[in-house]
């Protein structure tokens, strides 16, 4: 956003509303979507093409959420609405945006995010983190948001108050997406007050990846020394697929820096390499690894829902930490087993302790594998 001080005098459009071009055949993806992500991208384009106020696409991770966007999005450019698709996440905006280039490659999109090059948000279609959305009012005919469990959206008050202030008044429908409902969402749906979509199989037909649980009595003394488990060491020397790329998650900044020096020193490996939101260089590491020039990723949690790498094991450490919620391990989880290609990966949570979080997330990945018709 910059800087915006009380004593700066802040402008609104009131002139005539604006009138946004018509594109007949605006979608220029070859792909295909599956049986289940069609039903749902009928169930969007049905909720844009009727004006409904809201539709919840609660879809597991991996469904292939963007791609069911695609006709919705077709739909609204083809009779001339405004587009905006927002996100919690810095990292997701600059993930979707060249995918949606790609896909509406006649589109002009516009990416608005901290230290984005696109300014003026005057694009017809527009891909924001929610934050951006407090730039606008009366401005968007169809408003997509995408991860709405997510923090800091789902806590903080003025981000769904500038959701809802950047909707036109006379005609809008909201789509949220979302992996893991928050419960506030999920007593919306059982008392029928929240029209939802559900899709619970990964668009290449696999299950979710189950996360594993391995126990570590010294944990505590391991990570205020920042040095990895020696229950990890055995696993990572004895990994199933060891030519997979491996991230791992940690709670904090200073030890997702510390960690990764001893690490790289232990497996007697350069290629490892820390990332987290205070980094410079973030965009250009998550792209290295994602180019498979990096082998080992720590991470905080700003990469555990968003970002797709195509072959991964999965690891947390010290998964009982209170940073470390229900919805964000089952989202953590779902970074493994992505492609088609190599459709499973091994997730491991290292631990001194289960917690209800850690037994709720593997819960309810089992319970989405079995509604997708896996045993």
């Amino acid at each position: 956003m910059g800087r915006v001080m009380e004593c700066e005098p802040l402008y609104e459009w009131t002139g005539p509303k604006v009138e946004w071009p018509a594109h007949k055949n605006a979608c220029t993806w070859n792909g295909e979507l599956t049986e289940a992500q069609q039903k749902a991208a009928d169930r969007i384009t049905e909720a844009i093409f009727n004006k409904e106020k809201e539709l919840l696409v609660w879809a597991v991770c991996g469904a292939g959420k963007t791609e069911m966007l695609f006709p919705g999005i077709a739909e609204s450019l083809k009779r001339g609405k405004r587009i905006c698709i927002a996100t919690p996440r810095t990292d997701v905006v600059r993930e979707l945006l060249p995918r949606l280039r790609e896909a509406f490659s006649g589109i002009y999109i516009q990416g608005l995010y901290g230290g984005s090059r696109d300014m003026d948000g005057a694009a017809q279609f527009v891909i924001a983190t929610t934050h951006q959305l407090l730039r606008f009012k009366n401005a968007f005919d169809v408003i997509i948001i995408d991860e709405i469990d997510a923090f800091p959206y789902h806590a903080d008050k003025s981000l769904s108050y500038a959701a809802n202030r950047s909707k036109r008044e006379d005609s809008n429908t909201t789509i949220y997406l979302t992996a893991t409902p928050r419960q506030k969402h999920q007593l919306q749906i059982a008392r029928k007050k929240l029209q939802h979509i559900f899709v619970p199989s990964r668009f290449h037909g696999y299950p979710l990846p189950v996360p594993a649980f391995h126990m570590c009595n010294s944990l505590q003394k391991d990570m205020k020394s920042f040095q990895p488990p020696k229950s990890f060491l055995k696993w990572y020397t004895h990994r199933k697929t060891p030519e997979h790329q491996l991230l791992i998650f940690v709670p904090s900044i200073i030890l997702a820096e510390n960690l990764c020096k001893n690490l790289r020193q232990i497996l007697q490996d350069d290629n490892v390499v820390a990332v987290h939101a205070s980094d410079s260089n973030r965009e250009e590491k998550i792209q290295q690894f994602r180019n498979k020039k990096i082998r080992v990723l720590v991470t905080t949690t700003i990469l555990e829902r968003g970002v797709t790498f195509p072959a991964v094991d999965v690891v947390v450490f010290d998964a009982g930490h209170s940073v470390f919620d229900e919805a964000a391990l089952v989202q953590i989880a779902g970074r493994a087993g992505r492609s088609p290609k190599d459709p499973t990966g091994e997730v491991v949570f290292f631990h001194n302790g289960k917690t209800e979080a850690m037994v709720q997330a593997v819960r309810s990945i089992k319970t989405m594998n079995k509604r997708g018709g896996f045993r």
